[in-house]
């Protein structure tokens, strides 16, 4: 008898403590479940959260095990990747575009040319890279009339989800603006403020060293302070729009850049992109503006 009191309370306990049946996957009518299955097999994350958010409404009975199918998914898929970025080479994850197209420029000069761009990216498990190329030529009555052009390299180590370090090396030229050569180097924290899946913003801030070689015989080596914001926003699934905008600032010579580009998707690969650059530099060299700007038309291949 005695024995039969003191097993009593521990049964409650257990069944206190006990974890609530899993969903029975059986209380998904086989319509419902064959449209789950075929999302799923789709891979893509909008359609399978659209026919949860519809499957849930018609059969909240089974809301339970609906939820459960998708986050089998989900975790499938989350594990997939970090396997696939643990094993990746520093040639593989690389994905990127390449945008070829004209521009009008006012400012120093007033003409239209050709301009290429390449931007390069590598998402790995804690470091991102990025890879900027640009080249804008142009040549009327064989007079050349403009030619900028830079290169640049980030790399960043992501501390978390929203935090992170970044390093940034960059080169410039553009005689036009009043300077032959510019070299830039920069570390500092990066900070991801918006990360969704239609809409992306990084804001940077560190300090900075540039040295600028410019066309009345200068050359000026000075720190800076280096700020930068990169936002992204979906509008649609075929369209996006992009802003950035950089700044150096320092003692002499200051530089605010910014750029707004809307692309649009044409076909497959293919996307038409609508660009409007301006460059600011506080103390160029007598006889030039302070203020360039560049508006392109420019196709874009991404991969």
């Amino acid at each position: 008898m005695k024995m039969r009191l003191l097993l009593i309370p521990m049964a409650l306990g257990l069944l206190a403590n006990a974890e609530p049946n899993d969903p029975d996957p059986a209380l998904i009518p086989p319509q419902i479940r064959a449209m789950l299955e075929a999302a799923i097999a789709s891979g893509n994350e909008n359609d399978i959260t659209t026919v949860v958010r519809y499957a849930r409404n018609a059969v909240p009975e089974a809301a339970d095990a609906i939820d459960a199918m998708a986050d089998v998914w989900r975790d499938e898929k989350t594990a997939s990747r970090s396997r696939t970025l643990r094993e990746a080479t520093f040639f593989d994850l690389w994905h990127g575009r390449i945008e070829l197209g004209g521009f009008a420029t006012t400012g120093n000069s007033q003409n239209i040319g050709l301009t290429g761009i390449i931007d390069l990216t590598r998402e790995g498990l804690r470091w991102r890279h990025k890879v900027h190329l640009q080249g804008d030529y142009q040549e009327s009555a064989s007079i050349v009339s403009r030619e900028h052009y830079v290169a640049s390299y980030e790399p960043n180590f992501k501390l978390n989800a929203n935090n992170y370090v970044y390093g940034a090396a960059q080169y410039e030229s553009d005689r036009f603006l009043g300077y032959f050569n510019r070299f830039s180097a920069s570390g500092g924290a990066g900070y991801s403020a918006i990360r969704k899946p239609r809409m992306t913003l990084d804001v940077e801030l560190g300090p900075a060293f540039r040295h600028t070689e410019f066309t009345d015989g200068r050359i000026e080596s000075a720190l800076a302070a280096r700020g930068n914001l990169n936002f992204v926003w979906k509008l649609t699934p075929a369209m996006s729009f992009n802003q950035n905008a950089s700044a150096y600032v320092q003692k002499f010579n200051s530089t605010v850049s910014t750029n707004s580009a809307l692309n649009a998707k044409l076909f497959g690969p293919l996307s038409a992109a609508l660009s409007y650059n301006v460059q600011y530099e506080s103390e160029p060299p007598l006889g030039r503006r302070t203020t360039d700007t560049i508006t392109r038309a420019s196709v874009v291949y991404s991969f």
